[in-house]
């Protein structure tokens, strides 16, 4: 099961999250699956053809998921034509520290005054967990204007030595701007379905670096190096993210008061073009309304949706008046859609 979030109907005047700013930041280093297989025991073709990277971006050792953030949330800002917002939320899984969360910095660095920020931790899902939350911040009259940024630095969770990561993810942020408007306007978002199953948290997990560490023995071996990297049970995420991807866009379309025939565009999380593949196919979405970026940029974990949304209207896939419906799945395991029509005018600063 899952929830939608949507106004209640006593509250019809309360304000939409309308996306008036994209912004994207990737880093400059493209790491090729040639590269990889120099290490790992892969191919490029077993990587194209299983996953669909041909390459993905890894930040420098000096710079952090926050670097990357600040430079996404800069270019959102100037996107949307703004220069201040009443909310900061950083969705991250990478964040530049335990403690403290990675947003109040961003929004120090950004100029943005002592506004409200924080972290939202909800895996790959995270980018449409936190615009839920802003459209709710939009919507109790506590924000007039929320900058939502994904941002990882998954390299630096992933062992490079570990086939089944390895391959798959990158580094890179993206970041919107949402702004109090009517719930009519184009570019508004729609009810939020999301959800989560804590049954299978480990399904997708850094096994050190939590309050679960200090239980241990303290006369047991250490723990292992690789808890530190994050371990996933691929096939078993792959059935999971198929069906509940599918059942989360098939109710917010509907939430929406959508026929899935109407869709113009389906975005979804950038993980795998199988996963992908499986849910347009489930929803009757022609695979060329499917906009991809997987092969560029790999999977960049909460940053992969707003990514998506830069690089899909920057080529021109999203035109005014187009049924956009995004959905997203990852660690948690957790799940999020929504949907909103796409509005003119808005240019993302790439």
């Amino acid at each position: 099961m899952h929830q939608v979030l949507s106004p209640s109907a006593d509250r019809r005047a309360d304000a939409a999250a309308v996306l008036v700013g994209l912004g994207a930041c990737l880093p400059a280093r493209r790491v090729t699956n040639s590269e990889l297989c120099g290490r790992l025991d892969t191919s490029d073709e077993w990587i194209r053809e299983r996953i669909g990277i041909a390459e993905r971006r890894i930040a420098d050792p000096e710079v952090s998921t926050g670097d990357m953030a600040v430079e996404a949330g800069a270019r959102a800002l100037a996107s949307a034509g703004v220069a201040g917002v009443d909310a900061v939320l950083v969705a991250t899984s990478s964040p530049d520290h335990r403690c403290p969360a990675t947003a109040p910095w961003v929004a120090h660095r950004l100029g943005l005054g002592p506004v409200a920020a924080f972290d939202v931790a909800a895996g790959c899902s995270g980018f449409v967990y936190a615009s839920a939350v802003a459209a709710g911040l939009i919507a109790s009259g506590t924000a007039r204007r929320v900058l939502v940024v994904g941002a990882e630095t998954m390299s630096a969770l992933i062992d490079p030595a570990d086939r089944a990561t390895a391959p798959i993810f990158g580094d890179g942020a993206g970041a919107a701007v949402y702004e109090a408007g009517p719930h009519h306007l184009d570019g508004a978002l729609n009810p939020v379905v999301w959800g989560s199953d804590g049954s299978l948290a480990d399904a997708i997990v850094v096994p050190a670096g939590g309050a679960r560490e200090r239980h241990r023995d303290p006369h047991a071996p250490a723990a292992p190096p690789g808890d530190a990297f994050v371990r996933m049970r691929g096939n078993e995420v792959f059935r999971h993210a198929v069906r509940r991807m599918t059942a989360a866009a098939r109710d917010a379309a509907a939430a929406a008061g959508w026929e899935l025939r109407d869709v113009d565009r389906l975005l979804a999380h950038q993980a795998n073009h199988r996963v992908n593949a499986a849910v347009a196919d489930a929803l009757g979405v022609p695979h060329e309304h499917v906009p991809s970026n997987i092969h560029q940029v790999g999977n960049t974990a909460a940053a992969s949706l707003p990514l998506l949304l830069c690089h899909a209207a920057d080529r021109g896939d999203l035109k005014p008046g187009h049924k956009v419906l995004l959905v997203a799945f990852g660690s948690g395991l957790a799940w999020a859609a929504t949907t909103l029509v796409w509005p003119a005018g808005l240019s993302p600063r790439l």
